[in-house]
């Protein structure tokens, strides 16, 4: 079903990302980058409701949490591929 969708309905705009202290712009670039690899661990079949339930989930989980300025790229990276894999496990 994963082709049915777009990892571009996921992305967000600068202006979407809040308040950030000045760094916006840096934030909106490192969220959409997690987002374009979560998106690439997606298996193709998983259903638009699921894909929708996880992608939404991880702005769930790191909105307002200053890992996404903090945090080192491959830590986020590794954290957003266990997220990805955990949350696929959880459906099976």
């Amino acid at each position: 079903m994963k082709d049915l969708l777009s990892v571009h309905d996921y992305l967000f705009a600068q202006s979407d990302i809040g308040d950030w202290e000045g760094e916006e712009e840096f934030v909106t670039e490192r969220y959409n980058e997690l987002i374009h690899h979560a998106w690439e661990r997606l298996d193709d079949d998983l259903s638009c409701e699921r894909i929708d339930e996880i992608i939404n989930g991880i702005w769930e989980q790191l909105r307002g949490d200053t890992a996404l300025l903090d945090a080192e790229h491959e830590e986020l990276m590794d954290w957003v591929e266990h997220y990805v894999d955990s949350a696929q496990d959880e459906q099976m």
